[in-house]
């Protein structure tokens, strides 16, 4: 009692009498319910050795009530990885709809005569991220051989102009500002544009051999000729592969780093496509001559024309429009594979709906981010605490709160006309995506809808789970934790457990 008189003698309370007496107990009595709101098996996990230094928040809310379970540190701006994903999956599916499609057109100008297209091929992108994606186990040209035949049925056999891509439709910032140069060159990483193809990666492959001896490189999928490797790879006695590939966006250096195990006759390793609008166009460009349609002018994009000062409006005539699968099935891929080039994508395509001030001077992931966040305040929630610098979580300096993701995830089950699509779109826990090996086998499985996040340092979760017939909004950030990842994931398990 002297202790919090001591530290509220500024609110005027001198002695234990009266009105100031109310006032106490009722500091006091919120004082008793925090600690309260953070069980016996939270503290126990506090504890871990691993967690010394590291910032925890965690909070669990009652769907149907709102009613607060478990809370700590449920205010603190954390990083949340992947997790950032529901925030950029629940947006779209909410502004979108979940029937939305990404459209991409083939078109003309000038004139079609005797079988000539007297003027360029436009290949017209709406940024849409899953042209020839590997996630839809379709044949990897699929896309491109509708495009050839409707330019055969439109009775063009020569293009005496040039296929050009045409990304206009963002800003050339395909990575975020704020990534880490380790990410810039990765597959996981790759740039999100106007124009997207392969999932905007490729692999190369490799042969090893002995100790010592420097890997062999022998050739990418998809072909990647203008590509220049620097090796300083290894080969060591290990037990896995540990080698990335980097490089910045737009240029056809790439570095190799690290050690490869020996004697692998065709090793993998992947990386991004450095332009992807650029090398849609050339490799559209070769596949329409590998199908006979002869073009003279060389394959080019609307970056590399305007920035030359080349760039010109003409009309345009459609030949063809071709669509994605529907929102709800990419983002479920999204948060299923943790796909980040899906959810960048998703995040650029809502800031299309965000108008900048006069003054303001926005690249295509800042005006995403802010529509965003005016969003969900025209909602009622409050997004002081969300703070988006891409729309896959990749960025170190995204930050979040646990209560706004909870608040989310319950506005998203109780009041979303699009609730059934997000839930279905988190995977479940021991059976598939992402967390397919957490909770295996526990009695959580099954019974949990959960995304995972996870960079170095980092593991994050959010989501459903069902306790005694009621569903609960859950979150739980890890930063700056110490050890293993693996061993950090276990403590989580068996948190989780235990509160649920």
């Amino acid at each position: 009692m002297i202790c919090l008189t001591k530290r509220y003698r500024g609110l005027g309370i001198k002695g234990l009498n009266g009105q100031r007496i109310t006032v106490l107990f009722l500091l006091l009595s919120i004082y008793i319910q925090t600690v309260a709101q953070v069980p016996q098996p939270l503290k126990v996990f506090l504890q871990k050795p691993a967690l010394k230094g590291a910032s925890v928040a965690f909070m669990a809310k009652e769907v149907g009530s709102g009613n607060v379970l478990y809370s700590y540190e449920s205010d603190r701006e954390m990083t949340p990885a992947s997790v950032m994903k529901t925030v950029t999956a629940a947006t779209a599916l909410e502004v979108l709809g979940k029937d939305f499609k990404f459209e991409t057109s083939v078109l003309y100008d000038g004139e079609i005569s005797n079988g000539v297209l007297n003027g360029n091929l436009y290949l017209y992108g709406g940024g849409d991220p899953t042209l020839n994606s590997s996630e839809l186990k379709t044949y990897k040209d699929s896309i491109l051989m509708i495009w050839t035949s409707a330019i055969r049925q439109a009775g063009i056999k020569k293009i005496s102009g040039q296929v050009i891509a045409d990304e206009s439709i963002f800003d050339t910032e395909g990575v975020s500002m704020k990534w880490l140069r380790e990410d810039m060159g990765n597959s996981y990483s790759p740039g999100s544009y106007g124009l997207n193809i392969f999932d905007n990666t490729y692999t190369l492959y490799v042969t090893t051999g002995a100790t010592g001896t420097q890997p062999t490189l022998l050739n990418t999928q998809p072909h990647m000729p203008l590509l220049q490797f620097y090796n300083y790879l290894s080969t060591k006695p290990i037990p896995a592969d540990s080698c990335t590939i980097t490089g910045m966006p737009f240029s056809n250096e790439r570095y190799l780093y690290g050690a490869m195990r020996t004697y692998q006759s065709r090793a993998r390793i992947p990386g991004d496509i450095p332009d992807p609008a650029l090398y849609l166009a050339q490799y559209f460009s070769d596949f329409l001559m590998a199908e006979g349609i002869e073009i003279d002018g060389s394959p080019t994009c609307y970056r590399v024309l305007s920035q030359a000062g080349k760039w010109k409006t003409t009309g345009r005539k459609t030949i063809i429009t071709t669509y994605s699968p529907p929102l709800e099935e990419i983002t479920r891929i999204a948060l299923f594979v943790s796909h980040n080039l899906y959810a960048d994508a998703l995040l650029k395509t809502l800031g299309l709906r965000y108008q900048p001030g006069k003054a303001e001077v926005m690249s295509s992931f800042e005006k995403g981010a802010n529509a965003i966040k005016d969003y969900w305040n025209t909602k009622g929630i409050n997004a002081s605490s969300l703070w988006m610098y891409d729309g896959s979580g990749l960025a170190v300096t995204d930050k979040v709160s646990v209560e706004f993701l909870c608040d989310l995830y319950i506005y998203m089950s109780s009041k979303s006309d699009v609730s059934n699509s997000f839930i279905r779109s988190l995977p479940r826990p021991g059976i598939e995506g992402t967390v397919r090996n957490t909770l295996r086998g526990s009695k959580l499985q099954g019974k949990s809808h959960l995304k995972s996040g996870s960079m170095n340092r980092v593991l994050c979760y959010g989501g459903y789970i069902v306790k005694d017939d009621k569903q609960y909004a859950v979150a739980l950030l890890v930063n700056s934790f110490s050890g293993r990842r693996a061993t950090m994931r276990a403590a989580v398990e068996e948190l989780l457990l235990a509160l649920f």
